[in-house]
């Protein structure tokens, strides 16, 4: 470490001997030793250095005491005086303001060269930098090897215990390592991953700021995009396997094996949460960490949905928690869910459960068990596409022309079951206005909303227009 001025003092081979009280700067490292003779050196001094002076130009008692005050206030930890030179020992008047300052003063006597107390600083200033190289070396070789061998969180363990301080990191507004952030003070230190994550290293303060930290936040930010791009990568691949389960084309065995290569026992009952997000943040479900007490679960982009699959039932549970999560990470989604069965086509069965969910418009959205609409999305050869087209693409077309707002008012008439006065009232229309637009979504679409049967036909035409 960097020289004390007690040990600098100490030194047999400068023969330094101390004039007063060095008690209080005793233990005190020198930051370096400035040489001058000037009157008023105070502009080349920063601070905790000691000053070494023959007083050469010190011919007055004003002048003597004028130069004390100036050293003690730039801050110099002790004042060296040499003898034999300007003067044949150190001035009383220097001994008298320095003693009433409480700056420490020192003989530095006419055999010993300023040089030889310049180098002894230098070499202990040279040697403790070399130790801290050193140190610093040693700590960034044990972060990477703790990384490597024992991941993100061991590294984090061991960066508390090197820095002697608490730790914390937080992505997207949750804590992904570490205590909770309490009343401490905490340091905090942004993490550059390439997402737009708010990724944060937090640490209690005291701790030593050096450049241990500064390797610590590059390996994070390296570690945790390299995370991001293999959970986009896994995502894809499981979001396949879900794929091709749900378009039917997976079964018996083979969907067995598939689904237990992505971490799914389809022995077991699993509920499928979907998260779809609003437009502009559907990149970034890709990436997107799960929080460490949702880890349970298994994630797959489908249709540029993230899907969760969980064991068992909570789904609900598990739904509220991602809502927090992503409302917290600034991401604005709708989260539906299904509900809990075992075996393949359970899996699949709950997947169109929390699709058909999404279509209620919620933050959060409970499925119907059991719906007609989900019976008939799991049935993928059934043209649902094909049945909305022919209904109300015609429609669509005149409502484009004409502006005459026909499948709004058909939306209506279905949800308020067939009221025409209902309809009018909400539309703030006469109701023989409505009446005439169910008469003309008769004409232009070939089906009656009037009558039962049709009615059902305009009901999953448009079931299957929101959906899919």
């Amino acid at each position: 470490m960097a020289i004390t001025l007690s040990r600098l003092l100490g030194s047999t081979a400068l023969s330094l001997r101390s004039l007063n009280d060095i008690s209080a700067a005793a233990d005190i490292p020198i930051e370096w030793a400035a040489v001058t003779e000037l009157r008023d050196p105070s502009p080349f001094l920063s601070g905790g250095e000691i000053v070494l002076t023959t007083g050469l130009r010190q011919t007055t008692i004003a002048n003597q005491q004028a130069f004390v005050e100036t050293v003690h206030g730039a801050g110099a930890l002790a004042l060296g005086y040499g003898t034999g030179l300007s003067h044949r020992s150190v001035p009383a008047a220097v001994l008298r303001k320095a003693g009433e300052l409480g700056l420490p003063v020192f003989e530095v006597p006419y055999e010993t060269p300023f040089v030889a107390i310049t180098k002894m600083i230098a070499d202990a200033l040279n040697a403790d930098h070399l130790a801290r190289l050193e140190r610093l070396l040693k700590g960034h070789q044990q972060l990477a090897s703790t990384l490597l061998t024992g991941g993100l969180r061991a590294m984090l363990r061991e960066l508390s215990r090197m820095l002697g301080s608490a730790v914390s990191l937080t992505q997207f507004g949750a804590r992904v390592h570490g205590p909770e952030l309490g009343e401490e003070r905490w340091q905090a230190v942004p993490i550059a991953t390439g997402l737009k994550d708010r990724c944060t290293l937090y640490l209690a303060e005291p701790y030593v700021r050096d450049g241990l930290v500064d390797y610590a936040q590059g390996l994070i930010g390296l570690e945790l995009a390299n995370q991001a791009r293999l959970r986009e990568s896994n995502r894809l691949v499981a979001g396949q396997a879900f794929a091709d389960l749900i378009a039917g084309s997976l079964t018996g065995s083979e969907a067995t094996a598939r689904l237990q290569g992505i971490g799914v026992s389809p022995q077991q009952a699993h509920s499928v949460v979907l998260v779809q997000a609003s437009v502009g943040h559907e990149k970034a479900l890709r990436t997107l960490p799960i929080p460490p007490q949702l880890e349970h679960a298994v994630s797959a982009i489908v249709e540029d949905r993230l899907a969760l699959i969980i064991t068992g039932a909570g789904a609900s549970t598990f739904a509220d928690q991602i809502d927090a999560y992503l409302d917290g990470a600034g991401i604005g989604a709708r989260v539906g869910f299904g509900g809990d069965y075992a075996q393949a086509n359970g899996l699949r069965w709950s997947f169109f459960e929390g699709l058909e969910a999404l279509r209620h418009g919620e933050r959060i959205n409970t499925p119907s068990r059991l719906s007609l609409t989900s019976l008939l999305l799991a049935a993928r050869d059934v043209p649902l596409q094909a049945l909305a087209q022919e209904a109300l693409g015609p429609l669509e077309a005149f409502d484009k022309k004409h502006s005459a707002e026909l499948m709004g008012t058909l939306r209506h008439y279905l949800e308020l079951d067939g009221s025409v006065g209902a309809v009018a009232e909400t539309l703030g229309l006469h109701r023989n206005t409505v009446r005439y637009r169910l008469q003309q979504i008769s004409e232009l679409s070939g089906y009656d909303p009037t009558t039962t049967a049709d009615r059902v036909q305009l009901w999953l035409a448009l079931t299957a227009k929101d959906v899919t």
